[in-house]
């Protein structure tokens, strides 16, 4: 089915008890581009990434998802995204070749097409050798490598990623990094909740800035830097400007004290 984008949400808000989590949020992300996500804790970031994919119903709203209207048929869309978590949720009793396994059964995926992808992956990733231990003997960054595996062995077309390269080594993050990018050209896009700035900067085609459930800004780097009327600044400066947090320095000084 043609699509002229990977996602697109109007008007879309959740409320949890008399907490308002996302505020009526209108967003279109493109096909082949890596948004970033940023925002300070619980501005809505996971919720909203949790709504996309249909974990999470909002209350007010239309989210349409590579060409399908989502509450109309969640499982259409959630076979075609891959999602990583924040958080290494992950079947513990499992090894990791088991819970590999049964995520490419839940994606229906070729049972040769499974096997080649899910070595490919151990191997670029470092986790040979370790395939066969329990996920509760793994290290965390080794429990945050099966999870992004599981996410993109089934060639999805729309990852939504919550702080994904947490505690990642360099290597693996880099390789992580560089084939988001790969898959970007292909078509496929990635929405990323990210708090390091340095990595959104320097990865993403644009950047949504949410701030207490609401998108306080969106754009390119340059956009961004138009807004906030800083035309030199990095990504740090100009997120601690929009959002109203760029004055540290009493903060600093308070718990010196």
């Amino acid at each position: 089915m043609a699509y002229s984008f990977a996602a697109k949400l109007i008007s879309v808000s959740k409320r949890y008890s008399d907490v308002t989590a996302v505020k009526h949020i209108d967003l279109e992300v493109k096909k082949g581009e890596i948004l970033g996500l940023l925002g300070p804790n619980g501005s809505g970031k996971s919720t909203l990434l949790k709504m996309i994919l249909g974990l999470v119903k909002p209350d007010t709203g239309v989210i349409n998802v590579l060409g399908v209207n989502l509450e109309a048929d969640p499982f259409a869309v959630k076979k075609r995204v891959g999602y990583v978590p924040e958080g290494s949720y992950i079947y513990e009793f499992l090894t990791g070749l088991e819970f590999l396994d049964f995520a490419g059964d839940v994606f229906q995926m070729n049972l040769d097409e499974k096997k080649k992808r899910i070595e490919e992956f151990l191997k670029a990733l470092d986790l040979e050798g370790r395939e066969g231990d329990l996920i509760s003997s793994y290290s965390e960054g080794m429990k945050q490598k099966i999870l992004i595996i599981s996410a993109i062995m089934h060639k999805p077309e729309l990852l939504l990623l919550d702080e994904p390269l947490n505690s990642l080594d360099p290597k693996s993050a880099r390789i992580v990094k560089d084939l988001l990018r790969k898959l970007a050209s292909q078509g496929v896009a990635t929405v990323m909740s990210t708090h390091v700035l340095e990595i959104a900067e320097a990865m993403c085609d644009r950047i949504a800035i949410m701030y207490d459930g609401q998108l306080l800004a969106l754009g390119t780097m340059e956009d961004l830097r138009q807004r906030a009327k800083m035309p030199n600044s990095g990504l740090e400066d100009i997120f601690l400007e929009l959002t109203g947090t760029g004055d540290v320095k009493p903060i600093v000084e308070e718990l010196l004290r």
